[in-house]
Order: C-alpha cells, then sequence, then structure tokens
C-alpha cells in the first residue's frame, strides 16, 4: 500500500496553485519552450498527502504536482507544501512512459502514478522521474491524452 494518499484534478493551467503555475511559467520562460498555453492539451494537479505511520509517526506531509501536457512537451512541477516547487520537462519524443502500477517496482512499493524515462530538458543524461497520479477520472483522462499525444508527437 502507497504511504500517500493522492488525488488529481483537471484544471486549466491558470487554475494551477501559484507556486506551481509560477514555477512551470519560469521553467518555460527560462529553456524557451514557447508559448505553451496556448497549444496545451490538458493541465492538472496532483495533491499527495503522506500518511502518518505508527502513533508517533512524523507530522502529516503534504506535496503538489502540476503537470501541463502539449502536443510536444511534458512539463511538471513538484514540491512539498509551502516550497519551492522543482520543474521538469522533456519532448514527448525523447521520453517513455509507463504505467507505474505495471512496473517492477509496483511490487515492492504499491503506488499510482506514471514513470517517465528519457532525455530531460537541460540534461545531456538519460533520467528518470515518477508522476503521482490519483484514482480519479482525471487522472485517467491525463494518462489517456499523454499516451496519445506522444504516439503523434
Amino acid at each position: 500500500m502507497s504511504d500517500y494518499i493522492r488525488t488529481t484534478r483537471e484544471c486549466a493551467f491558470g487554475g494551477l496553485a501559484p507556486s506551481l503555475f509560477a514555477a512551470i511559467r519560469g521553467h518555460v520562460e527560462k529553456h524557451e519552450l514557447g508559448n505553451l498555453e496556448a497549444s496545451a492539451l490538458m493541465c492538472c494537479e496532483t495533491t499527495s498527502t503522506k500518511q502518518k505511520k505508527g502513533l508517533f509517526g512524523s507530522k502529516t506531509e503534504v506535496s503538489m504536482a502540476g503537470i501541463l501536457l502539449t502536443p510536444q512537451w511534458l512539463i511538471w512541477a513538484t514540491g512539498k507544501q509551502n516550497e519551492a516547487p522543482g520543474v521538469l520537462s522533456a519532448r514527448l519524443r525523447e521520453i517513455q512512459v509507463q504505467d507505474y502500477e505495471k512496473s517492477d517496482q509496483y511490487k515492492l512499493i504499491q503506488d499510482s502514478g506514471l514513470d517517465i524515462s528519457g532525455l530531460r530538458t537541460g540534461t545531456v543524461d538519460l533520467g528518470s522521474a515518477f508522476i503521482g497520479l490519483g484514482p480519479e477520472p482525471a487522472a485517467q483522462k491525463f494518462r489517456s491524452m499523454l499516451k496519445e499525444a506522444q504516439a503523434k508527437a
């Protein structure tokens, strides 16, 4: 069972939490990715709440992730609540996407989301990342749209 309870909602890019919105916008400008807002296929936000463990477990920890999908790009920002988020991006044609639930890791740590592997913006080395998603219809729609956009890229 996952240590996190995740909820995912679909939103307009401007409807992301302000810190996620600003972080993604700054990343897009820094890397000169263009006007991605105009070409956005979907945007969603996931809230991940880490469950307390045991009687004297640590405080509840909340993380946020904002994800923007365009016909050519996947951009995502993640961070703990009240902290500056980090942002990654990748061209769809330069990454592989796998449902985490179908990965070997799922047998060890059950969770829900996507494994992203490949070349990310601003790097020369291959890397991998996990994007947590909840069970909501918005998350399922995002999975589907990402796979469809990647097939066309």
